[in-house]
């Protein structure tokens, strides 16, 4: 049985460090189904503090096409451990600078919810380069 990995982000677009967050997801467990969470167009202005570029079905198509990616979902509009519950990860994969109260809430998040998922932090990938951030810049 496939290991459901979850990951999120707002993907407003693609690089190398996503790849690459991508293939670490993958990497967790030997046979898994990754599926990414798109941040919704609200909540990504709420944390960021800024719209994405892109628009959340436009950033979710793209996504649904990836190789690497075999399932894309939005987020929620408020909160974020619906669209999780609903998917019901074996393990949650965090990006290296993924920060902020949904972080520091998740564990007890998931528990609350009834589910047992591993929380994994992945390893940076040439974040002096390829962070959305200032990639945004060039």
């Amino acid at each position: 049985m496939a290991h459901i990995i979850m990951v999120f982000g707002t993907f407003d677009m693609i690089h190398s460090g996503h790849e690459d967050l991508f293939r670490q997801a993958r990497g967790l467990a030997e046979d898994s189904f990754l599926i990414v969470s798109v941040a919704r167009d609200s909540a990504a202005a709420r944390h960021r503090g800024f719209a994405p570029k892109r628009d959340e079905r436009e950033r979710l198509e793209v996504l649904t096409q990836h190789p690497l990616i075999d399932k894309a979902v939005l987020g929620d509009e408020e909160g974020y451990i619906a669209h999780i519950k609903d998917e019901a990860p074996d393990i949650v994969a965090l990006g290296y600078d993924q920060s902020g109260e949904y972080v520091e809430n998740l564990e007890r998040d998931l528990k609350e919810a009834g589910l047992s998922t591993k929380i994994v932090r992945l390893e940076p990938f040439k974040p002096e380069t390829f962070k959305t951030s200032k990639l945004r810049s060039v």
